[in-house]
Parts: C-alpha cells; structure tokens; sequence
C-alpha cells in the first residue's frame, strides 16, 4: 500500500480519535476498571461476606458447566502472567483460570444452595456494580441468534445475499505505524497502491461494488431479517431442503454502529416507550418504502463465514445461551464469572410476553457489542428460538450485577 497515504490517513484519523471519549477508543494491554469507586457515576464495592447475595440458579448446572469451559478455553490461550484489575485489585491469567477449575468441580457435585454458598463465600471475592455510589441498579439487555430462510442460489425469492470477507477488506492497527496513535484497529480498502475506507452500508448495498471482490454465502429472502442479522453478528440459515448453516461475524466495514431504533424515535416515528425490536419490525414491514432510508442511517456492514456450531464471541470461544453476557471488555475482565439479577420474560401460548419475572443466575463474560460500554451495561445472549427472540427484544431492565473473582 502507499506508505504515504496510509501516514496521511493515520495522522487525520488520529486527531479525530482525540475527540472520542476514552471508553470508545479500545482495549489497553491490561483489562482495567479502574479503582474501588470509579471516576464517574459508576461504583465498583467490595463486599464483606456478610453481604454476599445468595446465589440462587435458575438454569441448569450443565450450561454453566459449558460455559465455564469456554471462559478456561479462553485462559488457556494467555500467558499465565497476564494481569488484568478489577475493583483495585491485581489478578493474574493463572489465577482467574484456577478460580473457574475450582468453581467447575464444585458444582459438577451439584452441592446444594447452602453449600454452594459457603463454597463461594471461601474461595471468591463479590464485587457489586452499581450505576452510582447509593446503588443504583445497571441496566440488561439481550441479544439472540436469529433463524433465516435462504438458499445456495439466487432466485426471485431469495435475493438478498449474506457476504463473505471482501478480497479488498485491509485491517491493521494504527499503533503498528504511528508510536503516537492509540492501538485502534482500522478497517480500510486497497485500491491498486492506495488506502481508502471502505464503502459504507448505502454504497454496498445500491451499488455492485462487491460484485468482483465478494462472494455470497447464502441468498437470503428477507432484507429486515438480514439487517438484523448484522446487528446480532451470528445466525443460521434454513436452506430449501431443510439443512441449516451456520454462518458467523468474519469482519465489518469499519464504519460506527448507528442504531435505527434512536433514528426512529428521534423522527417519531415510533415512540420511545413502544420501541422494541419487534415494533422496529413491524414498522419496517410496513412501511417498504422507507426501509432504505432507514437502513442507511447505520452506515455499519457486516461480512459474515459459514463455520459449524454456535456464535462466538469476542473472545473466540463459543457462547452458551442463558450463560453468556457481553459486557465491556475494556473494563471488565474477560472470561471472568459474574452474577446476575434481573427480570425475564414468561410467554403465553401465543408467544406473547404475558409477565416479567425475577431471577437470578452465574454468567461469564465472553462477548461485546458496539453498544455496550461501560461498567453500567451488560447484555445477555440468549440463543436462538421464538424465546430467544421475544426476551432479546423486549429486554431493557435494571438489574443488579456481582463480579467473582477468585481469593
């Protein structure tokens, strides 16, 4: 590429970067949260065991048992040295990993809650989150695994393609070329011996400017279902002869996420109470003529590959439904065990979310979003399926949330 427009390009990308608040810029070598009260609104307490929640599960032993497995997968993978802080405190990549060996073996003994409890009480430190220093609770969300309709092959019906990873698509990060810069990785396009963005959502999808360096997956027959299948980052796809594929978040263009759910609201086009996804939907299905506009607002593109089994995360481990939360992974440990209190929904026959109710459950840290920044937000992925779908996108509730670290 032309070493002179790349110093070009980083230089005035690096001023703009000055201009983003610092939670936004990305990862530091270390996993950093800060002191025992952040900075901001958000506290991050200590708790004396005295006042430790009882750890109550509302899921089954063995998803949490596959979801500690893939936090270890994780681990497995660092060097043992590796610090992360959380809550003031140091821990190592070997301690942590050695926390969840224990924690898996106690509850492959299905210990009762009494045990369980005092066996966390031994060997962890609780730490609780809160939005501010009296305790107010952070807010859940959900995400989900969606299911589309689809074909090897374009037809009239199924015309709407799931990409691959463009042959032009270029990735590096710009502390490689510039001591100055922040390790930010930058997603551009090679053109002949130049660098230049790449095309945002708009151009790719009014234009064939794909048509020589991407091959689609899959043809799919829904455009909103594939718009939402770029925000999820994975998903299946049902083929005519009732196979299903898997295909996963590969890359992006580069460009910010804009969420359309606030461009909605700010046209008033659906009110800030009623947004859902599923009102985000329907508005969508009925309003065709508008569907480009709308879509356009978020300039983001996802190019996805087709890989067996489920979504994986940030971290490259496969995700457990239930088990699973994204968070962010610049100030909260990754891979690390978390508890969570909350509300889900319960359904009627219909499918319909009939109440909320309160539970509580262990999760890990295995993913991000674009969305998701901050100490004071957590999302909970919750697989694929009709209730899936009904808790990711109704789900917008305070809750309180706990992290566990080990002694």
């Amino acid at each position: 590429m032309n070493s002179r427009l790349v110093k070009y390009w980083i230089f005035w990308f690096g001023l703009f970067l000055w201009f983003i608040p610092p939670p936004l810029i990305g990862l530091t070598g270390h996993a950093h949260a800060g002191s025992s009260e952040s900075a901001g609104p958000v506290a991050i307490k200590q708790l004396p065991k005295e006042k430790f929640p009882p750890f109550q599960d509302d899921m089954g032993l063995e998803r949490l048992a596959a979801g500690l497995e893939s936090s270890l997968r994780y681990y497995e993978k660092l060097p043992a040295s590796r610090v992360f802080e959380f809550g003031g405190d140091r821990f190592s990549a070997a301690q942590l990993k050695d926390g969840l060996e224990r924690f898996l073996s106690i509850i492959r003994d299905y210990p009762s809650q009494n045990a369980l409890n005092k066996w966390v009480a031994d060997h962890f430190r609780v730490y609780k989150v809160s939005r501010n220093r009296e305790g107010k609770d952070i807010l859940y969300t959900g995400y989900y695994m969606p299911v589309l309709n689809g074909s090897r092959e374009k037809t009239g019906i199924y015309r709407y393609p799931v990409y691959n990873r463009p042959s032009d698509l270029l990735s590096f990060n710009l502390k490689d070329f510039c001591d100055a810069c922040p390790p930010t990785r930058v997603v551009g396009r090679q053109a002949g011996k130049d660098v230049f963005p790449y095309y945002c959502r708009q151009t790719i999808e009014d234009t064939r400017v794909l048509a020589e360096t991407a091959t689609p997956i899959v043809w799919v027959d829904d455009p909103v279902d594939l718009f939402f299948l770029h925000v999820q980052g994975s998903g299946m796809v049902r083929l005519p002869t009732g196979k299903l594929i898997n295909v996963h978040y590969v890359a992006s263009n580069g460009h910010p996420y804009k969420s359309i759910g606030k461009y909605l609201i700010d046209s008033g086009k659906i009110a800030r109470k009623d947004l859902t996804m599923q009102s985000i939907r329907r508005y969508l299905k009925n309003h065709p003529g508008e569907r480009n506009a709308i879509f356009a607002y978020n300039p983001r593109y996802v190019f996805f590959k087709e890989e067996p089994g489920g979504p994986k995360g940030c971290l490259g481990v496969e995700l457990t439904p239930g088990r699973s939360i994204a968070m962010d992974q610049g100030v909260y440990p990754p891979g690390a065990l978390a508890f969570i209190q909350t509300e889900k929904p319960v359904l009627d026959k219909s499918g319909r979310v009939s109440r909320w109710e309160r539970f509580s459950r262990f999760a890990l840290n295995q993913d991000t979003g674009n969305a998701i920044r901050g100490l004071e937000r957590v999302d909970i992925f919750w697989g694929g399926g009709r209730y899936a779908e009904a808790a990711a996108g109704r789900m917008k509730h305070p809750g309180a949330l706990y992290i566990l670290m080990p002694n």
